[in-house]
């Protein structure tokens, strides 16, 4: 796990009317933030089993997925991760290689049920497991050391454990900020609510934040009380994000990563005159499809 730069983007501070930095997680040993909660919940599991080492299981779109694989196999931890079928190759593949078992589902609500149903293992949940949001929650840590004077953490939504842990670790410092997509929007939708709602999940470039939200989960609650602004991306919106990183930044990125890009280029979140830091979540795209949506 790495200590992960932080640069200006003069791009999107001239699209935003803000002073916008990045959060390079893209450069990850896994390509993404994942690996920050991941390491962490091992690194508990192996202080409190320091004679054994505990079969592991887990559900992910692929990013948690990857992580936890490659925190497991140097713990010596074996793996069981139920993935969604149309998940992009290139998570399934880094999964596989790590020695991770798969049992492919239809999609991420199919896998996450099975996996807590797993029964044989220690269920990691990719953003509803404490060690997990704490470890997201060095993102934050980090970005107030590095920053002076940061005022708006700008993040993807999928589960909440992201923007979760960022909230927290910032609560008294900067503003965290999330993102959904269009195609799926528990959040949003949620908190409309005021509790937690089942969600008609479309397809989404975004695939890392698909899907539905555990009822358990504890990321509702803290985005409750400690996110006060979410927007809303399209899918255009999303794949004009991946283009102008590209183009303008020389950086590859994914769709979940995208959605906070997007948010701040499209003005979906007003951070005008605000210092910003957006994090790039994950680079963990099929080359194919970066190169189609970058032409």
């Amino acid at each position: 796990m790495l200590r992960t730069p932080v640069r200006h983007s003069q791009w999107l501070s001239e699209a935003s009317g803000g002073d916008v930095f990045l959060k390079l997680e893209t450069l990850q040993p896994t390509f993404s933030y994942k690996i920050r909660g991941a390491t962490n919940a091992v690194l508990k599991l192996a202080e409190n089993s320091p004679d054994a080492a505990p079969a592991l299981v887990t559900a992910s779109a692929g990013n948690h997925g990857r992580a936890l694989a490659y925190a497991a196999a140097a713990a010596g931890m074996p793996l069981t991760v139920y993935v969604p079928e149309h998940a992009p190759r290139t998570k399934i593949d880094a999964i596989r290689r790590l020695g991770a078992e798969l049992r492919p589902c239809r999609d991420y609500d199919e896998a996450e049920r099975r996996a807590k149903q797993h029964g044989d293992g220690i269920f990691i949940s990719p953003y509803a497991h404490a060690d997990v949001i704490a470890g997201a929650g060095t993102v934050a840590l980090e970005i107030l050391e590095d920053v002076a004077d940061v005022e708006t953490i700008v993040a993807a939504i999928g589960g909440g454990g992201l923007i979760s842990g960022i909230a927290i670790a910032s609560a008294d410092h900067a503003e965290a900020a999330g993102v959904e997509v269009q195609a799926s929007t528990p959040f949003t939708s949620s908190l409309a609510a005021g509790r937690i709602t089942e969600i008609e999940v479309g397809e989404t470039l975004a695939d890392g934040l698909s899907g539905n939200l555990d009822p358990d989960t504890p990321t509702f609650d803290i985005v409750r009380r400690l996110v006060k602004r979410i927007a809303v991306v399209s899918e255009e919106e999303l794949a004009s994000a991946v283009r102008g990183t590209a183009q303008h930044e020389r950086l590859i990125i994914e769709g979940a990563a995208a959605a906070a890009v997007a948010a701040v280029a499209s003005s979906r979140l007003d951070v005008a005159g605000r210092k910003v830091v957006i994090v790039l979540s994950g680079a963990n795209i099929d080359l194919m499809k970066w190169a189609q949506l970058s032409a």
